[in-house]
């Protein structure tokens, strides 16, 4: 079965195709540390057989946290934390990633100064963020890269850049969330750049060999917004920086309305696998073998 079949991301290998993707399990401390909870959590991942295990959204300062307790990489007295799920999950035989993410305008946590490409909010339950100027971009940048560093200090495999479901990238990314007027909004090739920087960054302070992934969200499911087609051409200007893209979807507007089924992305995996020519990640409602075989038969990522 093509399931449990060696595969690689780059030059890392991976004893199977089957991939823990990251999951918000809000149950870090205040300060963002890392929790026995997420060592039992990750480490079971790793004793149940998958190939690779990416840790979930971690954010890279504490303003692009989604909630109070999200994992964090913006200090370096988080690192230790890091190592131990990173050591639990090699142990048994997994390789292991982590997911840096900025929530911009999604943070959701009271009395914090939030940010995003344009001030525009989420929805009226949340607080109306500060347009980022240009040192706040900069910012924006080092952190990235300073957890990326932390990243390689704490032994991860691999690198997942967070840009979907309607978190800061994201919002760069989707003409909904951006409606800046310099470098950073309006064509396709401003709003991308930041991704693009971001990406260059994270590559200037890691391994060669050390693979890097994106997250995307190929559609944002309203009218206006991300469809499959501009994400084939986004992902075009992209696809130099990456070794592997998770097409995910969705989750930029909140009035949007998404009808998951299972395997329900899976065609926006194929759609970029084929006409961007890269290596792609399908998830998304995908639960038994059977799914995972038709997926890699297929060749629809």
């Amino acid at each position: 079965m093509l399931s449990f079949e060696k595969s690689h991301i780059g030059k890392l290998e991976l004893r199977n195709h089957i991939v823990m993707a990251p999951m918000c399990m809000n149950s870090a401390d205040e300060e963002g540390h890392v929790k026995n909870f997420h060592i039992i959590h990750y480490g079971n991942a790793a004793i149940g057989g998958v190939g690779l295990i990416i840790v979930e959204a971690t954010a890279v300062v504490p303003e692009g946290r989604i909630l109070g307790q999200d994992l964090g990489l913006w200090d370096d007295s988080q690192i230790a934390g890091h190592q131990k799920i990173v050591e639990v999950a090699h142990e048994f035989g997994a390789k292991v990633g982590i997911q840096l993410a900025h929530a911009g305008r999604k943070c959701a946590i009271p009395g914090v100064e939030i940010f995003a490409p344009s001030a525009i909010a989420f929805s009226d339950k949340y607080a109306t963020p500060t347009a980022l100027d240009h040192s706040g971009i900069q910012r924006i940048k080092e952190a990235f890269k300073a957890a990326a560093i932390r990243s390689v200090a704490a032994g991860y495999d691999t690198i997942e850049i967070h840009a979907a479901h309607g978190y800061l990238l994201h919002e760069f990314l989707s003409p909904l969330s951006n409606k800046r007027t310099d470098e950073y909004g309006g064509s396709r090739p401003n709003r991308v750049r930041l991704l693009n920087e971001v990406a260059a960054e994270i590559r200037s302070v890691i391994p060669e060999d050390m693979p890097l992934i994106v997250r995307i969200s190929d559609l944002d499911y309203y009218q206006g917004g991300l469809d499959i087609a501009e994400m084939v051409e986004l992902v075009n200007l992209l696809k130099d920086r990456f070794d592997l893209t998770h097409v995910s979807s969705g989750t930029l507007i909140e009035e949007a309305r998404i009808f998951p089924f299972p395997g329900y992305q899976v065609p926006y995996s194929e759609a970029i696998k084929t006409r961007c020519n890269v290596k792609t990640m399908a998830v998304g409602l995908i639960t038994n073998i059977e799914q995972i075989e038709e997926i890699l038969n297929n060749k629809r990522a």
